[in-house]
């Protein structure tokens, strides 16, 4: 039986305490105070009922006591259960050896790693069984300072954070008593490595942005993850657009809340919208029960739409009719349904030109480009080259269980000088496969499977679709579209490229590009 004394820092009180349990013939199996909670904590064996409410009402008359009660622990039984479970529960292994390094205490994670049991390693000289660090020297060291150490036990290797455990003595001054070591293994060490990065790939920090060009559209991004319009993003395949749409979705009031993907490209009109807005009963051949689309499983959080370019005129009016208030319906059913969702595009077509040509809804672009983000291809950023490559090789590296390659400077020049015409996915891929197949600690340029490039002749795509005239005008429209937020005019435009008026005029005519379709 335990009793907790509320009481007045008074002296003589504590032994008033105790002459009321010999009163009563009780052995005293421990009494604890606590000055800082005006508390005495007292342990004696159980009593019958009777007994038990004369004992409490004698503690109550002694003068100085506000009140007592009964408790569960003493506070030493506590802090040493407290302590009990924090060593079962830790899934790390932890070992507290005295001034000669023997074993004092050892919780079971570390008995496990070890594979030994409790009594064949209790008490033994932990020293005997440790290579690559001597507990024995630095515990005689002058200075014990703490050390973080790649350790080898039983075979098993480990990083150990080795920390000295220092006690006041009589005088206050703190002496060395022994050491705590904390050992984490290889595969705990990749479980920690596997959720950080983990945590990271739905935020800006994955997006490499040394260069002004990266730099500009993350500050942008940022603040556009925080209000509610559609974003559209542009650029070419293998730029990152779906990472960035990620990083927006998980900057915004809506993270933890669902993010579901379709790729416009790769469904028939039917089937992607079904997928996006579901069906009711008896919709198809063989279906009695109706299913939910993706805009009603977000319901709260983002739905990402990949090359909304390719999306057919039915599905584009459904969306439009969605982006207004966010209901539609369902195919084949007439109820309406209604949800909260935040749409963001992307597109490596040319919307503007598509609609000119009537490919694309005029509407539907308006309302998409409002919050637009240009992504740069990554032969523009090469300031972001080497920092995207170290990137790869340092997660590969992790994955493969070796120590990240260092690249040559021939390797470097190269990468920063060649096109990429797969933009970062390329270059992933490329590191990749270089990685997997490295005997040595450097990745030269010989190491990389790459299409034949170089300055005199440049880099044509081995996939190169469609004429010249076409591949001309693609060009024309990108280096007009890119100049005219700077020469916001065709004269201006035109005094900028020498050609008249006139020919810019008609140019900029014929590939849609005005102050609506451009951000100036």
């Amino acid at each position: 039986m335990r009793l907790e004394i509320q009481c007045q820092n008074r002296l003589g009180l504590a032994q008033e305490v105790l002459n009321v349990l010999v009163s009563y013939e009780l052995d005293l199996r421990g009494i604890e105070v606590d000055r800082s909670l005006s508390r005495i904590f007292v342990s004696f064996p159980s009593v019958n009922f009777e007994k038990f409410q004369e004992l409490m009402a004698k503690m109550r008359r002694i003068s100085g006591v506000e009140d007592v009660k009964t408790t569960a622990f003493m506070p030493s039984e506590r802090e040493h259960n407290e302590l009990s479970t924090l060593l079962r529960t830790l899934p790390d292994g932890l070992i507290a050896i005295d001034l000669k390094a023997n074993v004092t205490v050892i919780n079971d994670a570390a008995l496990e790693v070890l594979e030994v049991s409790r009594d064949a390693i209790a008490g033994q000289s932990l020293q005997s069984m440790v290579k690559g660090f001597n507990f024995q020297r630095w515990l005689e060291a002058d200075e014990v300072l703490a050390q973080t150490r790649r350790l080898e036990i039983h075979g098993k290797r480990f990083v150990a954070d080795v920390l000295p455990v220092m006690v006041p003595d009589d005088t206050g001054a703190e002496i060395l008593a022994g050491a705590v070591i904390n050992l984490k293994s290889e595969s705990r060490l990749g479980q920690h490595m596997v959720v950080f990065k983990k945590g990271d790939q739905e935020s800006f920090n994955t997006l490499q942005a040394h260069s002004n060009l990266m730099r500009k559209v993350v500050r942008e991004a940022k603040k556009m993850s925080q209000l509610d319009a559609p974003i559209l993003i542009m650029g070419e395949t293998g730029t990152g657009k779906e990472l960035l749409a990620k990083a927006c979705h998980a900057a915004s009031s809506r993270t933890g809340k669902p993010f579901l993907a379709l790729n416009c490209a790769s469904l028939p009109d039917n089937v992607a919208e079904s997928e996006l807005f579901g069906y009711g009963a008896n919709a198809f051949p063989g279906t009695s029960e109706s299913k939910k689309g993706i805009f009603e499983q977000a319901n709260g959080g983002t739905v990402f739409l990949d090359e909304v370019g390719e999306m057919s005129h039915q599905l584009q009016t459904k969306l439009i009719r969605f982006l207004q208030d966010g209901s539609f319906r369902r195919v084949a059913d007439e109820n309406e349904v209604k949800v909260d969702v935040r749409v963001i595009c992307t597109t490596q077509k040319d919307l503007p030109h598509m609609v000119q040509e009537g490919k694309f809804r005029e509407d539907l672009y308006y309302r998409l480009n409002v919050l637009t983000l240009a992504l740069p291809a990554l032969r523009e950023r090469k300031q972001d080259v080497i920092s995207l490559a170290e990137f790869f090789l340092a997660r590969f590296a992790n994955r493969l269980g070796r120590k990240a390659p260092k690249l040559t400077d021939n390797c470097a020049s190269f990468l920063q000088s060649y096109p990429w015409p797969g933009n970062v996915r390329q270059l992933e891929n490329a590191l990749y496969r270089a990685i997997t197949l490295l005997d040595g600690a450097e990745l030269d340029r010989e190491h990389l499977q790459l299409p034949s490039y170089n300055n005199d002749f440049g880099y044509l795509e081995q996939d190169f679709d469609g004429t010249l005239d076409e591949a001309v005008k693609r060009f024309e429209a990108n280096l007009l579209r890119k100049l005219f937020p700077a020469y916001p005019s065709s004269r201006q435009l035109a005094k900028k490229l020498g050609l008249s008026h006139t020919a810019v005029a008609n140019k900029l005519r014929d590939y849609g590009i005005n102050r609506k379709s451009v951000k100036i």
